[in-house]
């Protein structure tokens, strides 16, 4: 089985349900393949959306 991590860059500081449509259809497309779903964008705090979709701020991935 494939597994994938899907990773999406965005330069906004804030991610509505419109900037995530990609990744939700990714998701039902692979079912169980998809390990986890990410959006890196330019805004201040990680978190993880209430649709399991993560939020992580390019600044953080960074050392």
């Amino acid at each position: 089985m494939i597994r994938v991590l899907a990773v999406e860059v965005k330069l906004a500081s804030s991610i509505d349900d419109r900037d995530v449509k990609h990744l939700r259809w990714l998701g039902e497309e692979l079912g169980a393949g998809l390990l986890d779903a990410i959006v890196v964008t330019t805004g201040p705090f990680a978190y993880r959306r209430p649709d399991g979709i993560g939020v992580v701020p390019l600044a953080l991935l960074g050392p």
